[in-house]
């Protein structure tokens, strides 16, 4: 049984490096099938397939830094061709789901070595058994010493080691998630994971961010924060929910108009805390992943899992609020002397179309409601893969937007690709007209 993160660097090496080479073993299968009369998009799609199902059962048995690249990649699996998308769908759910637990006895001594050796005491049952597993850690179930259910978050040994060296290993490997997830720049993704991560490893710091969150969204009709309980540097105690993650109903139609209208309002609540957190709380969510959400047994939506924040103090940047008012309304040339005013484009950038680079981000915006769907989503995918598009691409090396920025677009890409999958109609506009100052302006 894995005890949680394998810790041997050359054995995570090796298991990384091998991804390659399987994908180029595959490719000249593929060619040679090709060669003796097989379909060429049936072998196509079987090799992609197959190349999906390697990278993400590698991600996600190694954990760590390579298993968040992977939740990472999983939220825009409706970008994915639709010739492909079952061999994805099957490849993406596999790694949404838990991998081996470490032995309870690891767990018992970070237990130990974090909240003290009588940390039984603190605790009137504790459940050996996890009931989630994810990248840096696993949570099991347990009833705090005054009777409370509690959700405790245990750090797998050598997480911080093992966090750092993944995601310097993959930057090697970009070029291939091009192939399975077209238009993603994943070497950016891969450095923006390292820039934020490393603050994950201390539960301290997520506990913060998550006190923050749960005062400020305290008696919000739709949403709920559990109380932080606990917290040490790699143990995170907190209230327990009873739920089920929003993941569930990706994929699965709603039965009926009530059921749809229940789906809708959850994709509302997600809608309203993604833009209203950053003037509120001075941050944003910064881990698309529907499984950072419990649909609760009281219908309202838990919000869980703070390790990855952006912190925002001011809010979301005027200038972003503007380039997605300006987007919103077609105003091109504005926009575009927004941007070279700001230093984010040079003046004689060639072919610049920022109106068609920021694209998808300000569909939901244009109309009263937005429907989305992952027909919608598959168009963007379509329309920043294309090589011929000279707006996007050309546009995209010509701007110069500081990290911080392209965070909050990555962030707010991630949601809607999230949203597309839910399948759910969101009155967007409304909602970022009350809760984003300057937009409505």
């Amino acid at each position: 049984m894995s005890d949680g993160i394998p810790r041997s660097g050359v054995a995570r090496s090796a298991r990384l490096a091998m991804l390659p080479l399987g994908f180029a073993g595959r490719a000249v299968a593929g060619w040679g099938r090709s060669l003796t009369g097989a379909d060429a998009d049936e072998v196509a799609s079987t090799t992609a397939a197959r190349n999906a199902e390697q990278l993400f059962a590698v991600l996600g048995r190694l954990k760590g830094g390579a298993m968040k690249l992977g939740q990472a990649l999983s939220v825009y699996d409706a970008m994915v061709p639709p010739e492909f998308a079952d061999g994805y769908h099957d490849a993406l759910a596999k790694l949404q789901t838990a991998g081996p637990p470490m032995p309870a006895r690891e767990a018992h001594r970070m237990l130990a070595e974090q909240l003290g050796s009588s940390w039984r005491e603190r605790f009137g049952d504790f459940d050996d058994e996890p009931v989630a597993s994810a990248s840096l850690g696993q949570v099991h179930r347990a009833v705090w010493h005054d009777g409370r259910p509690v959700a405790v978050k245990v750090q797998y040994p050598g997480a911080d080691v093992a966090l750092d060296a993944d995601l310097r290993q993959l930057q090697r490997f970009a070029g291939l998630f091009g192939s399975l997830l077209p238009g993603l720049d994943a070497r950016a993704l891969i450095r923006e994971l390292r820039d934020r991560m490393l603050e994950e490893v201390d539960y301290r710091t997520e506990a913060d961010h998550q006190r923050a969150f749960a005062a400020a969204f305290a008696g919000t009709a739709g949403l709920h924060v559990p109380a932080v309980v606990a917290s040490a540097p790699k143990v995170l105690v907190s209230e327990w929910l009873d739920g089920v993650p929003l993941g569930r109903l990706i994929g699965v139609p709603a039965a009926d108009d009530a059921e749809q209208a229940v789906r809708d309002g959850h994709a509302h609540t997600i809608v309203e805390t993604m833009f209203a957190s950053p003037s509120t709380v001075g941050l944003l969510h910064a881990d698309p992943h529907p499984g950072n959400f419990l649909v609760l047994d009281d219908g309202r939506l838990g919000m869980i899992d703070f390790g990855a924040v952006a912190r925002l103090p001011d809010g979301i940047p005027p200038v972003l609020v503007r380039m997605l008012r300006l987007t919103a309304d077609g105003e091109q040339g504005p926009l575009t002397d927004l941007l070279v005013a700001e230093g984010f484009l040079a003046p004689d950038a060639p072919d610049a179309d920022v109106l068609r680079w920021v694209g998808a981000l300000a569909d939901p915006l244009r109309d009263e409601e937005f429907h989305f769907t992952r027909a919608w989503m598959a168009r963007q995918g379509a329309r920043v893969a294309n090589p011929n598009n000279r707006a996007f691409q050309g546009t995209g090396r010509a701007l110069n937007l500081p990290p911080e920025h392209v965070l909050v677009l990555r962030v707010l890409s991630g949601w809607m690709a999230i949203l597309a999958q839910l399948d759910c109609t969101v009155a967007a506009r409304g909602i970022v007209e009350e809760q984003v100052p300057g937009f409505a302006a």
